[in-house]
């Protein structure tokens, strides 16, 4: 991972179903981010969600893309 890249990594199951509820949506409500996008983490399938850090100053941004 570059220094500069937003930190990616893939949800368990269960933090998926808890994020589902906790927002009342469903996977295809999220945004998408494709299978061969390099930032992606080893080991993800289609359909995974993926859960992004971005640092802006001393805050950081958390954005969540599923995995097309």
């Amino acid at each position: 991972m570059h220094i500069l890249q937003p930190r990616h990594t893939k949800l368990k199951p269960n933090e998926v179903k808890d994020l589902l509820e906790k927002y009342n949506i469903s996977l295809s409500q999220l945004p998408k981010i494709k299978l061969l996008d390099p930032s992606i983490p080893e080991g993800c399938a289609i359909g995974d969600l993926i859960k992004i850090e971005r640092k802006e100053e001393d805050k950081v941004h958390v954005y969540y893309r599923v995995v097309v």
